[in-house]
């Protein structure tokens, strides 16, 4: 029996951009991503214009587990940090 462990302390990729990172592991035929943001980080100003899109595909609030369809802009409201993981949707976010 095989069994591969992976840690977000040594990720595969990590993604910087203005107020956060993501952070990428690749394990099997998935691919997962950390996403931190500081406060004053929005989706469209630190994320979007880089890549180009418009808006954000994704979005979540603490606790929550979802999926919601592309077109929304996203921010972190408050002074602290906001950090989520992206099952899907990893191997292209904030490229």
């Amino acid at each position: 029996m095989h069994a591969l462990i992976k840690r977000f302390d040594s990720p595969d990729e990590t993604r910087t951009f203005e107020k956060g990172k993501f952070e990428v592991i690749k394990i099997g035929h998935m691919t997962i991503g950390r996403a931190s943001y500081e406060p004053g980080w929005k989706w469209s100003e630190h994320v979007g214009a880089a890549t180009g899109a418009a808006r954000c595909e994704v979005d979540l609030t603490p606790g929550e587990f979802f999926s919601i369809g592309p077109g929304h802009d996203s921010w972190v409201v408050g002074d602290e940090p906001y950090v989520s993981l992206h099952f899907m949707g990893a191997d292209s976010y904030a490229k």
